[in-house]
């Protein structure tokens, strides 16, 4: 009786002469081989049946159940089969008890290894899996993209979409075969790689210049907020600071923002959330604070690609900036470092009569300075643990992708009575 398992064995361009024991055994020996196309053609000299993997999973996984103890089946993966490979899909799908998986040497990080540059903080993506378009907004943001390209997008293609988009501040790198004799190693300018031609068996890495900031999508449409981040211009390297989407509809929501209201934004970083104020408060006035003088540029630039024209940005430290400004019916604070007890009775004195002060904390060591000067300015202080995931598509699959925490401390300033 045959042993109910099905070998997943990863294989690199060399096929079965980069393999050595128990993996090469189990792959001569198997009866029924199943792999993408490229994977398959690798190992072509074994007389199995075959089965190609493409967009037919269903039909795989039937197959695999099917023949369970009844033939020697085995799937073959290019380098790791858990690394961006079908492996997950299978496990999930039958069982993670019905597999072996024997993993090779990643294209991936053979790729890395080739133009020697670490991997650890780079995005990896796979387009086999998910479309150009859908991972953009990551690819505008980080400093290292590793993409495993497909037939439909490959690296030309890439180039040329990147560029039609604006993204021109990378440099790019084609692996091509790693592993196998005619390995080769392509460098140059987005603009380059898009006149090249590329075998099939690629990985590209993408190294962003240094200096670029980060590039805005223009949408046809803005919303009037919850805007996602990439439409905001963010410099580099504190991109990813911005406060993201889903935290600041409910800062703003915190805040009740009306339409005439007068708003102050402190700490403004790139202007997202004085931005988005202005446009719930069309009739009233926002003021955004920043003391880093490229942020503020920012600020201006962004308002512009809005077209807000209730928005002033003022380059300058809290609370030294306060004077002059009119009265707040909501205050947010998005930037605070130091000396938080000063800055906020500041804020919170402003504030008109039934104002709101919101404060966004992304430390455990800030929320507590925090949360103690508030109490004392104006209890009760009420807060909030934001946890956000994000949901990606991986092989039929919804799988959620943490944001940092973050966390939200509110006061509101009483109305004197009569």
């Amino acid at each position: 009786m045959l042993e109910p398992k099905i070998h997943i064995i990863g294989v690199g361009s060399d096929g079965l002469n980069g393999l050595t024991g128990k993996p090469r055994e189990l792959l001569q020996s198997a009866e029924l081989i199943l792999g993408s196309e490229s994977t398959l053609a690798v190992v072509s000299e074994l007389p199995a049946q075959r089965l190609p993997i493409g967009a037919n999973l269903h039909e795989v996984v039937q197959t695999l159940e099917t023949n369970l103890g009844k033939k020697r089946m085995v799937v073959v993966a290019g380098g790791d089969p858990l690394f961006y490979g079908v492996a997950r899909y299978l496990c999930d799908k039958l069982g993670e008890d019905r597999f072996e998986v024997w993993p090779h040497v990643s294209s991936m990080q053979l790729a890395f290894a080739r133009i020697k540059e670490s991997w650890e903080e780079a995005y990896l993506t796979n387009l086999a899996t998910h479309s150009l378009e859908s991972v953009l907004d990551r690819i505008r943001t980080v400093d290292t993209v590793g993409i495993f390209t497909s037939d439909e997008e490959d690296p030309p293609t890439i180039a040329k979409q990147l560029l039609a988009r604006g993204i021109d501040y990378f440099r790019a790198f084609v692996c091509e075969n790693l592993g196998a004799p005619d390995e080769r190693v392509t460098q140059g300018e987005l603009a380059e790689i898009q006149d090249m031609e590329f075998d099939a068996l690629n990985v590209m890495i993408l190294k962003r210049k240094p200096g670029r900031p980060d590039l805005q999508r223009t949408p046809t449409q803005f919303r009037r907020f919850g805007n996602p981040d990439d439409v905001f211009i963010q410099s580099r390297p504190k991109s990813g600071l911005i406060t993201q989407a889903e935290v600041r509809a409910i800062v703003l929501a915190q805040l009740d923002v009306q339409p005439g209201s007068v708003v102050w934004d402190i700490g403004a970083g790139s202007g997202s959330v004085a931005i988005e104020a202005a446009q719930l408060a069309s009739g009233g006035m926002v003021y955004a604070i920043e003391q880093d003088v490229a942020d503020y540029h920012l600020i201006v630039a962004n308002a512009q690609t809005f077209g807000v024209k209730n928005i002033t940005a003022i380059h300058g430290t809290a609370p030294g900036v306060f004077a002059g400004l009119p009265a707040p019916d909501a205050i947010f604070v998005g930037g605070i470092r130091h000396e938080a007890t000063r800055l906020l009775e500041s804020a919170f004195n402003a504030l008109r009569p039934g104002g709101r002060l919101v404060v966004n904390v992304a430390s455990l060591e800030g929320l507590g300075s925090v949360y103690a000067a508030l109490k004392q300015i104006a209890p009760p202080v009420h807060g909030m643990l934001v946890n956000i995931a994000r949901g990606t598509e991986q092989l039929e699959t919804l799988r959620f992708e943490a944001l940092n925490p973050t966390f939200l401390l509110m006061v509101t300033k009483p109305i004197a009575k009569m």
